[in-house]
């Protein structure tokens, strides 16, 4: 009989320890399973900025659309304005994207047009090496301008 006074303070703690461990902690778990979740998908989602370069006489944009995460070709959408002449360059051949770590990467495939005042496309490269931490994308050779570069950071 002395016991039985103990006993709603033994089913308090019981039914503490249960919330505790059966619903709270396994709350907090899903709550950090949902803020993961969302990370991923804030990378794979992430909008990328239009970089600009206007040197005379051609204006080159550059902007990413396809790049990180499981992406096993990088795309990037370019835009050429000029007023001075035709773009004749194949801009497979006058473009490279480097990462920081030092490698290089040749341009895979131009989608869009060759010639004229004003070209937008899209060029193809292959996935960069993981842990690279920036890239730049360099457009070498054109109107005698040696280079033009666009930089970006991973993350």
């Amino acid at each position: 009989m002395k016991y039985l006074k103990f006993l709603p303070v033994i089913l308090v703690l019981i039914f503490l320890l249960y919330y505790y461990f059966g619903i709270y902690d396994g709350g907090k778990q899903q709550l950090q399973s949902n803020q993961q979740i969302e990370s991923i998908s804030s990378v794979k989602e992430k909008k990328w900025e239009t970089k600009t370069d206007e040197k005379f006489p051609v204006t080159i944009k550059v902007t990413p659309i396809e790049l990180g995460g499981n992406a096993e070709i990088w795309k990037f959408e370019v835009v050429f304005d000029t007023h001075s002449g035709s773009l004749d360059e194949d801009p497979i051949k006058i473009t490279v994207l480097t990462d920081d770590k030092g490698n290089s990467y040749p341009a895979l495939l131009w989608t869009g047009p060759i010639g004229g005042h004003h070209i937008s496309g899209t060029l193809t490269f292959p996935k960069i090496s993981q842990g690279a931490k920036s890239m730049k994308l360099i457009m070498k050779n054109l109107y005698n301008e040696p280079e033009r570069i666009f930089i970006w950071e991973l993350g």
